[in-house]
C-alpha cells in the first residue's frame, strides 16, 4: 500500500458573511532625479496661488460640535484665547475633501463629537476650505498643496505661540483632506505626532511621487484606511498603493459590507459617469465611520493583521499577532514606523461596532490515493458571549484542495483527522478530533469535538 499523503488546507472563518476583495499593488519607488525635476515642476508650471486659497480654522465646543463658533485667527494671539485654545492638551486637525455641495456633510459633526468624547480636554479644530473644494474636482485637487501650506502657517504660528510640543498635533484628513494633511506636514517647519488618512483620493493622486501625496515623511507616525480603493471603469476613488506607515485595508479595500454597490452600479447606468459619487460614497466614506467608531468603541476595536496580499488573507494565512503582525484599527493603532509601509488586512460588520472575529481552521487529513474531485462541504457554527453565528459554509472553499491531489477519484479514501483553530482576536488555539473514529470518511457526515489530548504538529 502505498504511504498516506499527509495535508494541510487553511481557511479565514469569520462570524458573519463579507463579501471578497481584491489583491493591491505595491507603491512604486521615488527617483531623486524625478523628484527634482518635479519641483523645478511645481516651481515654474504656475503662479503660486497660495493667496487665493482661503482656509478657516474654527475651534469646535463638544456642546456644539456642528457650529462654526469661534476661529483661530494665524498671526492673532487673542483669537487663541478667545477660543479657549488649550496647549497643554492633544490638538486634533479635521479635514475634509471635495464637496460639491458647498457645506459640511454630517460626518464631521460626528467626528468632532467622537473626538471630545475620547480626548475631553482636546482641542478640535474643523478646516474650512469649502470655497476651494466645491470646485470642479481637477481644480479642487489642485488647490490641496496650497490648503496644505495654509494649514503648516498655522501649525508653525501655533508652536512658536505656545510652545505645544508638536507631538500633540495629530492631523484627520479624508479623501482630498488626507493629501491636503500630508501637505500641511510637509510644509511645517517640524514634523507633527501622527497623520491619519482616511481613504485618500485616488484620482490625481496614484501613482505620484511621495512629496506629491500624503506620504509616510509628513508626520513621525502616518496611518491610513483603504475602503474604495478597487478600480472602477479605469479609475479608483481611493488611492491603491500604500502611503503610510500602516496601511489597512478593511474587506481588501472596497465592496464594504452595507454598501448598496448594485444600487450603485444601476445609477451609473442610468445617469453615467456622473452618478460616480453616489455609487462609491457609501465605500468611500466608510473609513471615517471605522475610525469614528474605533473613538467611540474602544472596547469593541476592530484588529488587523499583518499580509501579503488580500488573496492570502482570504484564504486564512494570516492570523499571527507575533512580532507586531496584528493591530488596532484606528485611533489606539500601534505605533510602527519601517522603511516599507506595513500592510494589513481585516474584515468588518455592516454596521457600528463594525469589529468582527476571525478565525483560522487548519485540517489535517490524510489520503491514500492520487486524486480526489469531491466537493464536500463543511458547516461550521460558533456560540460565544458575543453572539452565536450559525451553518457558516466552506464548500467553496474546500473546492480549492482538488487540485493538490492527482490520480483516481476515491473519496472514501481521504480522511480528515483533527482540525486546529486559531481564534485571531485572542490567539487562542483549540484542536478538535474526529467523535466516532469509525466514521472518518468524507462520504458521510462526521462530528468533531475538543481533543482530550494535545495534538503535536509532527
Amino acid at each position: 500500500m502505498k504511504a498516506s499523503q499527509v495535508r494541510f488546507v487553511y481557511f479565514l472563518v469569520l462570524n458573519a458573511a463579507v463579501p471578497y476583495v481584491t489583491s493591491l499593488t505595491e507603491e512604486p519607488a521615488d527617483s531623486r532625479l524625478d523628484n527634482f525635476l518635479d519641483s523645478l515642476k511645481d516651481l515654474f508650471e504656475h503662479k503660486d496661488d497660495t493667496h487665493q486659497t482661503t482656509a478657516r480654522f474654527s475651534l469646535r465646543k463638544p456642546s456644539r460640535p456642528d457650529d462654526d463658533l469661534c476661529y483661530i485667527v494665524p498671526g492673532n494671539p487673542d483669537s487663541l484665547a478667545a477660543c479657549s485654545f488649550n496647549s497643554t492638551s492633544k490638538t486634533f486637525l479635521v479635514i475634509h475633501g471635495w464637496m460639491l455641495s458647498g457645506m459640511f456633510e454630517s460626518w464631521v459633526a460626528k467626528m468632532v463629537s467622537a473626538l471630545y468624547e475620547r480626548e475631553q480636554s482636546a482641542n478640535v479644530i474643523v478646516v474650512d476650505w469649502l470655497s476651494s473644494a466645491q470646485n470642479h474636482y481637477p481644480i479642487a485637487a489642485k488647490k490641496t498643496k496650497a490648503v496644505g501650506q495654509e494649514i503648516a502657517r498655522l501649525i508653525d504660528w501655533i508652536e512658536e505661540t505656545t510652545n505645544m510640543p508638536l507631538e500633540n498635533i495629530h492631523l484627520i484628513g479624508y479623501s482630498l483632506g488626507a493629501h491636503v494633511a500630508g501637505f500641511a506636514g510637509s510644509l511645517a517647519t517640524n514634523k507633527v505626532g501622527r497623520i491619519t488618512g482616511l481613504d485618500p483620493a485616488g484620482l490625481n493622486f496614484e501613482g505620484e511621487h511621495a512629496h506629491r501625496r500624503l506620504s509616510p515623511d509628513d508626520a513621525h507616525f502616518v496611518d491610513v484606511l483603504h475602503t474604495s480603493s478597487r478600480s472602477f471603469l479605469g479609475l479608483s476613488i481611493g488611492i491603491q498603493q500604500p502611503v503610510g506607515h500602516v496601511d489597512i485595508y478593511p474587506n481588501g479595500g472596497s465592496f464594504q459590507p452595507g454598501c448598496n454597490l448594485s444600487g450603485g452600479l444601476k445609477n451609473i447606468a442610468n445617469f453615467g459617469i456622473f452618478a460616480i459619487t453616489d455609487a462609491v460614497k457609501c465605500q468611500h466614506e466608510r473609513s471615517v465611520h471605522l475610525f469614528i467608531d474605533s473613538l467611540l468603541n474602544e472596547q469593541e476595536a476592530a484588529k488587523a493583521y499583518r499580509c501579503s496580499s488580500n488573496a492570502m488573507f482570504d484564504r486564512g494565512m494570516c492570523l499571527s499577532c507575533r512580532k507586531s503582525r496584528c493591530n488596532t484599527v484606528g485611533y489606539n493603532i500601534t505605533k510602527i514606523r519601517k522603511a516599507r509601509s506595513v500592510q494589513m488586512y481585516t474584515k468588518t460588520r455592516p454596521s457600528m461596532p463594525f469589529r468582527v472575529y476571525h478565525y483560522q481552521l487548519k485540517i489535517h487529513f490524510t489520503s491514500k490515493v492520487h486524486r480526489s474531485e469531491m466537493e464536500p462541504s463543511i458547516t461550521l457554527s460558533l456560540y460565544g458571549t458575543k453572539g452565536e453565528a450559525e451553518n457558516l459554509e466552506l464548500k467553496l472553499m474546500l473546492n480549492m484542495i482538488s487540485s493538490w491531489w492527482t490520480g483516481h477519484s476515491d473519496s472514501a479514501n481521504v480522511k480528515v483527522h483533527k482540525i486546529r483553530i486559531l481564534a485571531g482576536e485572542t490567539q487562542q488555539k483549540m484542536v478538535f478530533c474526529v467523535k466516532d473514529p469509525e466514521a472518518q470518511s468524507l462520504t458521510q457526515e462526521v462530528t468533531f469535538v475538543k481533543c482530550k489530548d494535545a495534538w503535536r504538529t509532527n
